[in-house]
């Protein structure tokens, strides 16, 4: 074989071997975007007991593990007694503000209250709604 054969060779060679490493790298970060996955989930902060016509702030938690570009909350829904109060849409154009973050929304309770919260992430899911109750006092 000659110099010249044997140059193309090497070439050829070496992009096998970075074409390899490339798709190695892939199924890594694949794989440890699986292995480290999380769903996403909100805890719900208000009062637990108030007078009939008080005006409350309800701030929900939201927390993830990632935030970014392919992995982030995708959606985040406040419903008070089983009506749809809040709502945030989130998208790679339009990431939430942190893997973990904050929403409040100010609600009037004039009866017993049942809160319920829910985020999703894009990838993996939701964790499950959660819940909390608010009296009324007598």
């Amino acid at each position: 074989m000659d110099k010249a054969g044997k140059k193309g060779d090497i070439k050829m060679k070496s992009k096998k071997a970075g074409l390899f490493l490339i798709q190695f790298l892939l199924v890594v970060l694949l794989w440890a975007n699986v292995a480290f996955a999380n769903k996403a989930s909100v805890s719900i902060e208000a009062p637990a007991e108030v007078t009939k016509g008080t005006e409350i702030t309800i701030r929900l938690t939201v927390d993830h593990n990632a935030d970014s570009l392919f992995h982030h909350v995708e959606w985040v829904q406040l419903m008070v007694n089983n009506n749809q109060i809040g709502y945030w849409r989130y998208s790679a154009v339009d990431l939430p503000p942190a893997a973990t973050f904050t929403k409040e929304i100010k609600y009037t309770v004039n009866e017993n209250t049942e809160i319920r919260a829910e985020a999703s992430c894009n990838l993996h899911g939701s964790a499950g709604p959660g819940f909390f109750k608010i009296v009324i006092k007598e």
